[in-house]
């Protein structure tokens, strides 16, 4: 193979690589806006539940419940009810909930009140907020299909 030869075969490799990345673009930009929007919402929370040191995280608390809530709702609507538009789910699902809920502040919280002298405090947030989480989108999520079904009868 000459050198003008595999030249073009590189040229031919690399254009899909481009378009593949260029597709994804829109995608990227609902989710970075979405989790814009989330982000700040989660953040007037915090300012409207400030956690004294040592205290309960109520603020983290429950952005995580609610969205999780919010989450199992949305899952129902888009499966069930109607199909969304492809930019839907990344930009409400991944977008705003992902940057509305903090699991990684969780982690973070549980560290600080078990390393600060307030393991009690740190176990109970750490199951509370679990078990809330959980409960949250399974009772959502059954919720809204109850409320459908009935809507439909």
């Amino acid at each position: 193979m000459t050198a003008p030869e595999a030249e073009s075969i590189r040229v031919r490799t690399a254009q899909p690589r481009r378009s593949e990345w260029r597709a994804q673009i829109p995608v990227v930009a609902v989710v970075a806006v979405g989790g814009a929007l989330g982000a700040t919402a989660r953040y007037a929370l915090s300012l409207a539940l400030p956690t004294p040191p040592g205290g309960f995280p109520w603020a983290t608390f429950w952005a995580n419940v609610i969205g999780c809530a919010v989450i199992g709702v949305f899952m129902v609507l888009i499966t069930d009810v109607w199909a969304a538009h492809r930019l839907v789910r990344p930009f409400f699902g991944t977008g705003v909930l992902g940057g509305f809920t903090t699991f990684s502040t969780y982690a973070v919280d549980i560290r600080t009140l078990v390393g600060g002298g307030h393991p009690r405090t740190g176990l109970a947030y750490l199951a509370a907020t679990l078990c809330a989480a959980l409960a949250a989108v399974w009772l959502a999520s059954v919720a809204a299909r109850l409320l459908l079904t009935r809507r439909q009868r």
